[in-house]
């Protein structure tokens, strides 16, 4: 019993070839002349019976798939099983591409297989074949497929039709669901399906805490089978007497809603669960004329490709969240009677799946994402660099090959950083400056750009914090003037000189240091929060702007970090905070991504909460208003003594970890 195949390095193919090694006789595989490293490596890798097999160089786009008339005559009567796996699975593909590999494939696969005499034509299709259909699609059912209009349906469909129409020798079809990874090892072969949510839900684990609740959609069902189950029940099916002839829907006999399946998905990535879910059959409502006119608007389809580009799912996927069509499987579980062969659980290996995907397909780990990829040979401007979170950064970056620009208004301290990132080998630039002055930050704009040619890259880290009551800052009308002179007019006279730059050379970025406690509203910061808040909503409005000039403005909301900034307030001292080195990781990040902002899951929440639940979330501040006192130094009480942290205040700190109290 000998067998020839199509398609066997995809993968499909390559998991039927490991099950066709455990029965006898040759098996012939059709490969293509450039493509025959490739699948030899390929067979070494799963320990293939290398004398038992044989490379036939062909052509799916030529007739008898382009073999030879000496080796045709070698396989006559030899070939028991006919499988052909070869197509394009690919719903981006174009027509012409479908075309020629599906349907004049098949055509070409058939001429062959009656050529050599093959005892029987295995042939897989797909789920798609029956298109769009709104019901129940049944194994015998084929002429009745609707909605077919989608490249890929229709060549599935058109390639089916051959087999059935024109091919005179035995034949079989097989129409399995949407393919998943293996259900014991996790090998996925590509992104598809049901993975082109995995970088929303990924978003959504970086951003929220697993336990918190989320809103999402709840579509048609999305029918799913794992490539082990499919070449089982392909090679069991195969090998069975009398079923020539045949259509087997190897799907799920019940398949999940689109919400069902993001949910186990989500929890194999320890991410929050879509708890609430909206039906998308209530957006049906709209009429398709008023659909189609909307994405005829320029800004509706901008703003669509780039929602799509941010959670990572092509465009025509969206199309099939509400897919009509149910399949039937009985005469398929009837030639399965008595095998063994039954369908894994998704909830059993769906965290196998996830764990592939995040360790091999993640399209993050093929993109450049070092710093260094970033920043070497950039402009960088760091402001406040002389301590804290600013030399630490600087430190940073002079290791990564960035020309480092250098920002304080102490001279010795900014000469100790510069000499210190020269010695890592950085290019360095020095600039003394008092950024709350207008007439200095002004001046250092006009020389930067005199000497340097401008900035590339801008993190406005120089920043005043002041940690006082507002009822003790009835008569300090000035600590809110001073913070918002450095804080937010320092920063903007920085934005707005070497902004006009940034726009004309078409690249840049604005970092700025902000706070967490704009997203907390933490009591006893009222004049640093509101200075931070009115940097962040400056940052909003910019980035709308300069969106399509490529320059990007990041907010960090920066939690609790142990700088001299917060040395006068001595109950840090005990209570969690991070250090300069770990706060210069968020600033590497936003480099790395340019996100619009980065912030502490905890922020995030709370942000949220206050949205959601604001009175409540106000009991919670005035709680640790009234638990954390104002500090001596706050008091205008310079002799008094620091008062020890109680228990009860290091537990509420470490709950709320990295919060300003």
């Amino acid at each position: 019993m000998s067998y020839f195949l199509t398609g066997a390095s995809g993968f499909v193919g390559r998991h039927l070839l490991e099950k066709l090694f455990a029965r006898k006789g040759e098996i012939y595989l059709l490969v293509r002349k450039e493509s025959k490293k490739k699948l030899q490596d390929m067979l070494d890798g799963i320990v293939a019976p290398s004398k038992r097999i044989h490379l036939i160089t062909g052509d799916l786009t030529e007739k008898n798939l382009g073999i030879s008339k000496k080796n045709i005559d070698a396989m006559k009567g030899k070939v028991k099983h006919f499988f052909h796996l070869a197509a394009i699975y690919d719903m981006s593909a174009s027509m012409e591409d479908q075309l020629a590999a599906n349907v004049d494939g098949t055509k070409h696969a058939v001429q062959l297989a009656e050529a050599i005499k093959a005892g029987c034509f295995h042939h897989t299709s797909s789920i798609a074949a029956a298109g769009m259909y709104p019901g129940v699609f049944r194994e015998d059912m084929f002429e009745e497929a609707e909605g077919l209009d989608h490249p890929y349906f229709k060549t599935k469909h058109d390639s089916e039709a051959i087999v059935r129409k024109d091919c005179n020798i035995p034949f079989r079809i097989y129409r399995p669901a949407m393919v998943l990874g293996h259900s014991k090892t996790g090998v996925i072969d590509k992104i598809d399906g049901p993975y082109y949510f995995f970088k929303l839900i990924q978003k959504m684990r970086k951003i929220f805490p697993q336990w918190m609740p989320m809103m999402g959609l709840e579509g048609g069902r999305l029918n799913m089978v794992p490539v082990d189950y499919v070449v089982d029940v392909m090679d069991h099916i195969a090998h069975q007497k009398g079923l020539d002839g045949g259509c087997f829907h190897i799907t799920d006999s019940n398949p999940k809603r689109i919400g069902t399946v993001l949910n186990i998905f989500a929890d194999a990535a320890n991410a929050p669960q879509m708890n609430m879910r909206i039906d998308a059959r209530v957006f049906n409502f709209v009429p398709g004329a008023v659909k189609q006119g909307l994405m005829m608007l320029s800004p509706v389809r901008r703003i669509r490709k780039q929602l799509m580009n941010d959670i990572g799912i092509p465009p025509g996927v969206l199309k099939f969240v509400n897919y009509p069509t149910r399949f039937d499987d009985r005469e398929t579980q009837k030639a399965l009677k008595g095998s063994g062969i039954k369908l894994p659980k998704l909830k059993k290996y769906a965290f196998r799946l996830w764990d592939y995907w995040e360790r091999n397909l993640d399209p993050d780990l093929f993109v450049d994402r070092s710093l260094s990829g970033r920043v070497a040979g950039k402009r960088v401007m760091v402001t406040g660099a002389s301590s804290g979170i600013g030399h630490a950064v600087a430190m940073m970056l002079a290791e990564k090959g960035a020309h480092l620009i250098i920002v304080a208004r102490g001279l010795e301290k900014l000469e100790e950083t510069a000499k210190e990132a020269k010695a890592l080998g950085a290019e360095v630039s020095m600039y003394s400056a008092d950024l709350s002055d207008e007439k200095s930050a002004l001046k250092l704009v006009e020389d930067v750009n005199n000497d340097l040619g401008g900035v590339d890259i801008l993190v406005n880290n120089a920043g005043r914090s002041i940690r006082r009551s507002i009822a003790l800052s009835y008569d300090r009308f000035h600590d809110f003037e001073r913070t918002m002179d450095l804080n937010y007019f320092g920063s903007l006279r920085l934005i707005m000189g070497f902004l006009p730059g940034m726009s004309e050379r078409k690249f840049g970025q604005i970092i700025n240091i902000s706070s967490i406690g704009v997203l907390t509203n933490a009591p006893r910061f009222s004049a640093y929060v509101a200075s931070k808040a009115a940097l962040d909503a400056f940052s909003r409005c910019a980035a709308a702007e300069y969106n399509d000039l490529n320059v990007a403005f990041t907010t960090i909301n920066m939690p609790l970090v142990r700088t001299p900034m917060i040395a006068p307030t001595k109950m840090y001292n005990n209570v969690p905070t991070i250090s300069p080195e770990e706060a210069a990781l968020f600033i590497k990040d936003a480099i790395i991504r340019r996100p619009q902002r980065i912030a502490t899951k905890l922020g995030v929440f709370a942000q949220v909460m206050h949205a959601v639940m604001p009175k409540s979330m106000e009991v919670v501040m005035n709680s640790a208003f009234n638990m954390f006192p104002d500090s001596a130094a706050a008091k205008g009480d310079k002799s008094a003594a620091p008062k020890e942290v109680s228990p009860e205040q290091m537990a509420f700190a470490s709950l709320m970890r990295g919060v300003h109290w």
